[in-house]
């Protein structure tokens, strides 16, 4: 787990995990963003089959009190994260630290799905500007190198990246 701006961290499920053992199942001074369908989306909306229910109200992602977890899997296309899911996250961040909390961001690996809505935020806010996407990332690896973003993800944030500069 690593701190990438103010209060705002990234990592992976481990790192979940270890910050829930150390303060208790739910710390009060933190936020969390699970990136990742399995197991959290999964745990918050409660199926059992392959995937969550297209027809659910939380297909999508599933907020519960200072969690919240996405229906987001590490896809090979960039057309199977939905712009909403991510804009959702991002102004999770936001509200989160507005309120005063530190946030962890965390996917399986702490490489793809986390990273890359960290970088995201970072480049809303303006914290991390650069002219191309590739000045933006040559930045956010100072910060956070373990960033290796799978191909869908890339993808996305190759295709939507200008529309969060602030």
């Amino acid at each position: 787990m690593r701190e990438v701006f103010n209060n705002l961290f990234c990592g992976d499920e481990h790192d979940c995990k270890n910050v829930c053992l150390q303060n208790g199942n739910h710390p009060e001074h933190l936020a969390i963003l699970h990136a990742c369908k399995e197991p959290f989306h999964r745990q918050f909306v409660g199926y059992t089959g392959r995937g969550c229910p297209k027809d659910s109200p939380e297909y999508l992602w599933a907020e519960r009190g200072n969690r919240l977890a996405l229906n987001m899997v590490d896809a090979p296309k960039p057309e199977f994260f939905a712009k909403e899911m991510i804009d959702k996250a991002l102004d999770f961040i936001e509200r989160k630290l507005n309120e005063g909390l530190k946030v962890l961001v965390h996917c399986n690996q702490g490489e793809s799905r986390s990273p890359s809505l960290c970088l995201l935020y970072l480049i809303k806010k303006g914290i991390i500007k650069g002219e191309t996407l590739e000045d933006c990332e040559a930045e956010f690896l100072k910060i956070y190198p373990e960033y290796n973003p799978g191909t869908g993800m890339m993808g996305f944030v190759k295709e939507h990246w200008r529309e969060y500069r602030g």
